[in-house]
């Protein structure tokens, strides 16, 4: 219900009654008043008038789990949600709920991260009131090795997402990095639990940067906020929607095609590598080629030197721009 009131004030253009509220969900007018004041609390600045009902004037910038379900418009992402003021990765509270049981779609998010994590177990900075930790638990009915596919969807959803709630248009670093202005502004990391034949479930983690002001000096030359390009703070959980929003798209086309050819263009069209020289970093192994762009199951398409084409596979190879980080 507090979630379906904090939606029916944000729709509402003059006041709302708190007889509208008791017909719609049929509680009392004191079970309507217990919900406003917790509201009051939690930072909605909701007026009260007599006789005319409750008006939203100003909402907070909260990721509560009521906050995140108001948001989403009949989607299955994300209409169930998880909230954590602090956890210790959302990846590992999403990878828990898929051994329960939980159900597909639903949305784990933290204020903070004790122990955020990137692509191969490197840190991810978790400041409390600054960004976005979330995590999506699936239950696709795949094969296994498309499972890494489902990243490139969620950075397509992210640029998306991001462009929808602030105008702004972010490139994609192959596989999982979101860059605004040659930065790094959101990473991705998909795990999964899977049989020879079939995924149990696939948990996808995403850390986007969006009110921070300053970095860490180690961070600063190659990472960037919402903030701090736009001047002005963005709602996170506006933009948690957004996301969730433009994910079920991508995942939609991705289920119907079995593959990435339905987003491909999408996907190249923001490919910060596409067209330019790069350097593939392997273990053991680092050399120079030409990225052309990606194939339908989410590999770089390269030319090597020698003019070959190469397909090069996500996992344990890293991309970077000749001469920088892009």
């Amino acid at each position: 219900m507090k979630a379906e009131i904090i939606r029916l004030l944000k729709e509402c253009d003059g006041y709302l009654s708190g007889q509208q509220i008791c017909d719609r969900f049929q509680v009392s007018r004191t079970a309507v008043w217990k919900v406003i004041e917790q509201l009051k609390k939690e930072g909605y600045q909701i007026e009260a008038v007599r006789n005319k009902g409750y008006h939203l004037e100003d909402s907070p910038d909260v990721i509560s789990r009521a906050e995140i379900e108001s948001l989403t418009r009949g989607g299955w992402a994300g209409a169930c949600a998880v909230y954590y003021d602090e956890t210790d990765s959302t990846n590992n509270r999403a990878k828990d709920a898929g051994e329960r049981g939980e159900a597909h779609g639903t949305l784990y998010v933290a204020d903070r991260q004790s122990a955020g994590k990137g692509r191969r177990g490197r840190s991810w900075e978790s400041p409390a009131g600054k960004s976005i930790y979330m995590t999506l638990l699936l239950r696709p009915d795949i094969m296994p090795t498309k499972a890494p596919q489902m990243t490139l969807l969620m950075a397509v959803a992210v640029a998306e997402g991001i462009h929808k709630v602030s105008g702004l248009e972010c490139e994609i670093k192959w596989p999982n990095d979101v860059i605004l202005h040659g930065k790094k502004i959101c990473g991705i990391l998909t795990e999964m639990s899977s049989e020879l034949t079939y995924v149990n479930y696939v948990v996808i983690g995403v850390g986007i940067n969006v009110n921070q002001e300053v970095f860490p000096e180690e961070l600063k030359e190659r990472a960037t906020s919402l903030r701090a390009e736009l001047g002005h703070s963005i709602r996170r959980s506006e933009l948690i929607a957004a996301v969730m929003e433009s994910f079920e798209k991508c995942y939609a086309t991705f289920m119907r095609t079995g593959n990435l050819s339905g987003v491909r263009a999408k996907y190249e069209s923001r490919l910060v590598n596409r067209d330019q020289d790069v350097k593939i970093l392997e273990p053991g192994n680092e050399y120079e080629a030409h990225a052309l762009g990606i194939d339908e199951t989410g590999r770089l398409i390269v030319r090597t030197r020698d003019g070959r084409k190469k397909a090069v596979y996500a996992g344990e190879v890293s991309v970077r721009g000749v001469y920088g980080y892009v």
